[in-house]
C-alpha cells in the first residue's frame, strides 16, 4: 500500500506532462510525408523493390527475362532487405536547456523533446528500433515504445550543462544528439570518438534560444547559469556582444567540423522558428547516414 501511495504523485505528474507532449509530437509527425525510412535496401527480403541493369557476376537465374525482353539489356529484379536499424537518442536534460528568453516561447528543452519524440514516431512507424541512451528507454520497436520514450523524456538533470550519455551504444547503429552544446566540448568529442569506434553515425542538432543567437543585452546585466554555478555581472553588456557572437560562431564551426570528420551531420535550430523545419532536417539527415 505504501508503494502505491508513493507512486501517486509521479503518476499525476506524468499524467499532466505526457498528453500535451505526445499530442504535439504526433501532430508534428503527421505533417511529414512518410516513406520507408531506413528500410529500402537491396537484400534477401521477399518484397519487390526495383529493377537494375544486370552486372558481370549476376547469375542467369537472377535475370528477369520478361522485363529484359522489352529492351536490348538484361535486368535483375532486386528485392528489399527488411532488417530494422537501431536509432539511439541523447536529448540533453541539463538545466541549461530550461532557458527561454521569452516567457511566451518554448524552452530549449521543450523544443528538443518535442522534435525528438516526433522523429521517434516517424522512425517507429518505419519499423526502426528506437531508444534513449542510458537505462531509461532501451531501443525497441512498436507503438508502445512511444509511451516509454515520452515517460523517460520527462526526467530532468541536475547538471548545469549536459554531457552525452553513451550507455547502451549499439554497434553499426545511428544516433541523434539534441542539445545546446554550450558546455564543455570534451564530453561531446569523447562521445563522438566512441561512436566512431563502433561504426555509429548520426546527427547533431544544436537547439538555441533567439536571445542566445542575437545577444540583445545592454547596460547593467547579470548573467547567471540556470543552475547558479556560474555568474557574471557587467555594467556594459553591449560591449560583450561582438566577443560573444565570435565565440558562438567558433562553437558552431567546431561542431560542424567534428560532425564532418565523423561522417555525421550538424545543424543549428532556434526556438523562435517552428519545430517542423528541425524535424524535416533531422529526418532527411538521418537518412543520409544510412
Amino acid at each position: 500500500m505504501t508503494d502505491i501511495l508513493a507512486l501517486r504523485p509521479r503518476a499525476e505528474a506524468l499524467g499532466q506532462a505526457l498528453p500535451p507532449l505526445l499530442a504535439s509530437a504526433e501532430h508534428l509527425a503527421a505533417t511529414v510525408i512518410l516513406g520507408e525510412h531506413g528500410r529500402r535496401r537491396a537484400g534477401m527480403g521477399d518484397e519487390f523493390w526495383q529493377y537494375r541493369p544486370a552486372h558481370e557476376g549476376d547469375s542467369a537465374r537472377m535475370i528477369d527475362w520478361r522485363r529484359s525482353a522489352r529492351s536490348d539489356s538484361h535486368f535483375v529484379r532486386e528485392r528489399e532487405w527488411q532488417a530494422a536499424q537501431t536509432v539511439n537518442f541523447w536529448v540533453d536534460s541539463s538545466r541549461s536547456m530550461a532557458f527561454t528568453g521569452d516567457g511566451n516561447r518554448e524552452t530549449k528543452a521543450q523544443r528538443a523533446k518535442l522534435v525528438a519524440l516526433a522523429l521517434a514516431v516517424l522512425l517507429l512507424r518505419g519499423g526502426e528500433r528506437v531508444g534513449l541512451t542510458g537505462e531509461a528507454a532501451r531501443p525497441r520497436s512498436g507503438r508502445a515504445q512511444v509511451l516509454r520514450l515520452a515517460d523517460a523524456l520527462t526526467e530532468e538533470g541536475a547538471a548545469d550543462y549536459g554531457r552525452p550519455d553513451m550507455t547502451g551504444l549499439v554497434p553499426h547503429g545511428r544516433m541523434v544528439f539534441l542539445s545546446d552544446f554550450l558546455g564543455d566540448m570534451e564530453g561531446v568529442e569523447r562521445a563522438m570518438e566512441r561512436a566512431a569506434e563502433r561504426d555509429v553515425r548520426g546527427v547533431l542538432l544544436q537547439v538555441l534560444d533567439p536571445a542566445e543567437e542575437d545577444f540583445p543585452f545592454d547596460g547593467r546585466t547579470i548573467f547567471e547559469s540556470m543552475g547558479g554555478s556560474l555568474r557574471h555581472e557587467t555594467l556594459r553588456a553591449g560591449d560583450l556582444r561582438a566577443r560573444y557572437l565570435e565565440r558562438l560562431a567558433e562553437r558552431k564551426d567546431r561542431l560542424a567540423t567534428l560532425a564532418r570528420a565523423s561522417g555525421w551531420h550538424y545543424d543549428c535550430h532556434h526556438t523562435g522558428q517552428g519545430a517542423l523545419p528541425a524535424l524535416l532536417w533531422l529526418y532527411r539527415a538521418l537518412e543520409r547516414t544510412s
